[in-house]
């Protein structure tokens, strides 16, 4: 042991408590992790494990720093008689409001086994979806920063020596070929390649502000539903969550006007949530829920015309998870189609970028030729 560390220890300094905390700091609570964490705790209980011995041997076995010390906190609590939904709440960045909410209602009407199980197939799918999505997501960012690189390499570096030969040779140079020329001149100079760098950061820092604030996320959610593309596919993503989420809510007993809240908080996109919010106005002055949605024109008219059918079967739980399984499989279905789309765009946009150098250092040629002829 070095003296730095035994002098350490002597001032009272915890070099092992320093090392957890920052671990802690570093971790990240994905979605897979709370759904392996969900199943667990749904087995040990469901096998006769009392709930205090199950969260402490799953806090010793979690390799999730801070879902570790999440779990040692909630045992202590519970040691003491603290409801675990109570408990849970505590950590509002591990386990939400529709996490601590489920939970809840299991713990009220004696099913928390049941109610685990839900929320671990629930946050299953989620991670499913997520990887379908950054599966889709990944090629197009690779591609685009492969295309950039080479774009800046043969402008920055192959560019210039190429309209130093012209030079010598005294070849009248074409205007796209000054105008790549000119690009070259750009990224060569510190000054403008820096204030270039610095407005960018301007602008997404300023995007972000923006999007903070109520009427600025207002604004963007409602241009992203806009958009051709990706527009329904966060419409399709969004109903397919609230579908799922509402089910899984009132299934479990938690009252409606509750689900309303709780699924506006998780709807991903202020337009859809404040449609939500107005359909639970709706619904508590005693007017239908099918109705409510319907006049807000947000949701698809198979999902209207299902929860129809809930409502008048007296089932909608059940009918919302079903419509909430078939839009999930077209989110995915979606995902699967614009990656196919997004593929032939790629290649055309770099055999455009890297056509563009090649056209920019071809051309002055057939002067030169033109010239020695």
């Amino acid at each position: 042991m070095s003296t730095n560390v035994i002098e350490d220890k002597k001032k009272g300094f915890d070099w092992a408590e320093f090392e957890e905390n920052l671990n802690v700091a570093l971790a990240t609570i994905t979605v897979k992790d709370k759904a392996v964490f969900s199943r667990q705790l749904a087995v040990m209980f469901n096998s006769g494990v009392a709930l205090m011995k199950a969260i402490g041997m799953l806090s010793e076995t979690s390799e999730n720093a801070k879902l570790k010390k999440a779990l040692r906190s909630i045992k202590g609590d519970i040691e003491t008689g603290v409801p675990l939904s109570e408990s849970m709440a505590k950590f509002p960045d591990i386990f939400d409001d529709l996490y601590c909410a489920m939970v809840q209602s299991g713990e009220i009407g004696g099913v928390l086994d049941m109610v685990l199980n839900r929320l671990a197939t629930a946050l299953e799918k989620s991670a499913k979806l997520q990887n379908h999505i950054k599966s889709a997501s990944s090629y197009p960012k690779a591609v685009g920063t492969i295309a950039v690189l080479v774009f800046f390499g043969m402008t920055t570096f192959l560019l210039p020596t190429f309209a130093g030969i012209f030079e010598e040779l005294g070849a009248e140079l074409p205007a796209f070929t000054v105008l790549m020329l000119s690009i070259s001149e750009f990224f060569r100079t510190p000054i403008k390649l820096g204030s270039l760098v610095v407005g960018i950061v301007v602008v997404v820092w300023a995007y972000k502000t923006f999007y903070k604030t109520p009427q600025g996320r207002l604004l963007c959610d409602r241009m992203y539903l806009n958009l051709p593309i990706i527009g329904p596919l966060i419409k399709l993503t969004a109903v397919a969550r609230f579908c799922g989420t509402f089910s899984m809510l009132t299934g479990a007993g938690v009252p409606m006007l509750t689900c309303f809240e709780i699924v506006a908080r998780t709807a991903g996109n202020k337009v859809i949530s404040n449609a939500i919010l107005n359909a639970q106005k709706e619904v508590e002055q005693g007017g239908s829920l099918t109705e409510a949605f319907e006049r807000e024109n947000v949701f698809p008219a198979m999902a209207i015309s299902m929860m129809r059918i809930g409502e008048e079967t007296g089932e909608i739980d059940k009918m919302l998870a079903k419509v909430g399984d078939f839009y999930e499989d077209e989110v995915e279905q979606a995902v699967k189609g614009l990656t196919s789309t997004l593929e032939p765009i790629m290649m055309v946009g770099i055999a455009g970028l890297v056509g563009s150098i090649l056209m920019s250092m071809y051309l002055p040629m057939f002067a030169v030729f033109e010239k020695l002829g």
